[in-house]
């Protein structure tokens, strides 16, 4: 009896130490998802007030205004929206066919002495920065974009508004829209494959089972089961696209106007930022780039919202059915 009335205290001392770790713990984890929140409204906020002479000026006219001028300051955001928009739709159309395909084949049909280099090579490009990217795509790219492609879609694909107009040399919205493809690639196909991998095996065995084919039990049960994931892989790339700044800069041609075509010379909301960032003089000026920072926050904002729905959307239908 002595022995277990001795032992009592220490039980009841571990108890209270492990009770201190928890709430500790506990503590600094509720301080650290506060702090990331804190530091969202305070950039909210700070951009807001910088932000304020030209939102009193200018009102809801920024957005739709399409005017750009520092002598007489007018300002408007509306090509460099557009501009956003359009090269990173280009570089979506051309990059999510590429990575969900080469995912599918790192995860399902790749030898094994292929999957392993594969996917470190496709990650790899992901960490090539994006000035490198950029050069590269002002030397290289943009003069082969300009011609062969250009002329030639331009010569048989010319009756339609997007394949007509000056070609500048490869500088303009199709260049940018492939290397923001390039830089998107490795980003989608690395969520895809994770997305892919995370598939049970059941799943496919059951349907070789009954007697579906390779091809089939990919398309009708793997590419189902992993949706939601593949959307999520999409949405990173998107909000990659809409903020990259230096690649697109060198190879857009920064001619602030609206045109349907993409072999036009245009400009996006960062790289308008980017280029006259540095040289802006005056409040109103100012205020205007940091407006359009603020826009370009809202824009990838409301891009994440909406694939927020979608997956659960997509979740809420596959679960009905399940």
């Amino acid at each position: 009896m002595a022995e277990l009335t001795a032992r009592e205290p220490r039980q009841v001392k571990n108890r209270r130490r492990w009770r201190f770790g928890d709430r500790t713990f506990s503590g600094m984890t509720l301080f650290f998802a506060l702090l990331i929140l804190v530091i969202l409204a305070g950039l909210i906020i700070t951009l807001n007030i910088d932000a304020m002479p030209a939102i009193r000026k200018f009102g809801l006219g920024f957005i739709t205004g399409s005017a750009w001028n520092a002598v007489t300051e007018e300002f408007g955001a509306l090509p460099a929206i557009y501009g956003t928009l359009l090269s990173s739709a280009i570089g979506l159309l051309i990059s999510v066919p590429v990575s969900i395909g080469a995912a599918i084949y790192l995860v399902e049909l790749a030898p094994r002495w292929i999957k392993g280099p594969g996917a470190f090579l496709i990650e790899m490009l992901a960490a090539i920065p994006s000035v490198i990217i950029g050069l590269w795509g002002l030397f290289v790219l943009a003069p082969f974009i300009g011609d062969p492609v250009e002329k030639w879609l331009a010569e048989y694909l010319g009756f339609i508004p997007l394949f007509q107009g000056q070609i500048f040399g490869g500088l303009g919205f199709l260049s940018a829209g492939v290397i923001l493809a390039i830089m998107t690639i490795p980003i989608i196909t690395a969520v895809s494959r994770d997305a892919i991998s995370a598939v049970p095996v059941q799943q496919r065995e059951a349907m070789l089972a009954l007697g579906a084919t390779r091809w089939e039990m990919i398309w009708r049960t793997v590419l189902p089961y992993c949706r939601s994931g593949l959307v999520g892989a999409v949405i990173l790339g998107l909000g990659r696209a809409l903020g990259e700044t230096m690649a697109v800069t060198m190879v857009i041609g920064n001619k602030y106007a609206l045109t349907p075509s993409l072999f036009s010379p245009g400009s996006t909301i960062a790289s308008k930022i980017a280029g006259e960032f540095g040289e802006a003089s005056g409040n109103v000026f100012t205020a205007s780039l940091v407006e359009l920072a603020l826009v370009l926050f809202g824009v990838t904002l409301l891009v994440n919202v909406v694939a927020r729905v979608l997956v659960w959307r997509m979740t809420a239908i596959k679960a009905r059915r399940d």
